[in-house]
């Protein structure tokens, strides 16, 4: 008789406040059959303050055993066990080991759920104050200075509001450098601590962000940013969009006149400006 696969559960624990847990993971803390943890002392530590006493097994799973671990996981997955993930604060696998299990699991077409709840990125881009339509997360900002600055240039032209983790000792150096790198004037959110007791949101301008965070800034840091505005696109400048279309099939017309619409430009001006452009 085959036996079905178990399934990989990844759950998102609070990230300060425990009030925050849903009784989905209560449950699954207390009837997985394996919880690989990022910290067990930490998953100890949050079980007793949710009075749950998990019965499986407790192994450890932080970034340094990650790959290791994998064999023996898998292992209790295709045996039929279920197999809860949970990392220190927030979602697995969103800077936070997971990746690799989930991979492996989708590579064996073993079932993999997720219970939802707390997360540092979506939380910080809510109370930031900036546009939350669209957004990008960009996990840890760079270390390295040099690396660092690439980074920063390539959020220059940026359009979507951009979401980073920072440490708390180079924060201040990393506002001073995005303020170098992308205006003084663009506006971002500092968010440290979030749902502890020490919990702040500081918003302003990346040039006097800068000068707060030099001071020293404490806690866990989640960095909201802003997008770079609108570039003002002149007639020119589609010109050579349009061509392209035209050379790859489309009309002249057709195409003058969906660049020109999304542009917000005339579409005669465009429309002219490629016909002169071949004279």
């Amino acid at each position: 008789m085959t036996t079905s696969p178990g399934r990989l559960v990844l759950a998102a624990t609070p990230l300060g406040d425990t009030g925050d847990a849903s009784p989905r993971l209560v449950t699954a803390l207390a009837t997985a059959d394996v919880i690989a943890a990022e910290d067990t002392r930490r998953l100890r530590t949050l079980a007793s303050a949710l009075n749950v006493t998990p019965s499986g097994r407790v192994v450890s799973f932080y970034e340094d055993v990650e790959t290791a671990r994998l064999p023996k996981l898998l292992e209790s997955l295709r045996a039929g066990e279920t197999v809860l993930l949970v990392t220190d604060a927030g979602m697995p696998s969103v800077s936070d080991p997971g990746f690799r299990l989930v991979a492996a699991c989708v590579a064996e077409d073993l079932p993999v759920t997720c219970l939802p709840g707390p997360s540092a990125v979506t939380t910080a881009l809510a109370l930031s104050g900036l546009p939350c339509d669209r957004f990008c997360f960009e996990g840890f900002a760079p270390r390295k200075p040099g690396e660092r600055g690439k980074w920063l240039a390539s959020l220059a032209s940026e359009p979507r509001t951009a979401v980073f983790f920072e440490s708390p000792h180079r924060v201040a150096s990393t506002l001073a450098d995005a303020a170098a790198a992308l205006g003084g004037t663009r506006r971002a959110a500092v968010c440290r601590e979030l749902t502890k007791t020490y919990e702040e949101v500081k918003r302003g301008t990346l040039a006097s962000l800068a000068e707060w965070a030099a001071d020293g800034v404490r806690g866990e840091i989640t960095v909201v940013l802003e997008g770079a505005p609108p570039r003002a696109v002149s007639v020119a400048d589609l010109v050579g969009e349009v061509s392209s279309r035209v050379s790859a099939g489309e009309r002249l017309k057709s195409a003058a006149a969906e660049v020109a619409e999304a542009a917000g430009v005339s579409k005669k001006e465009l429309y002219d400006a490629v016909l002169a452009s071949r004279r």
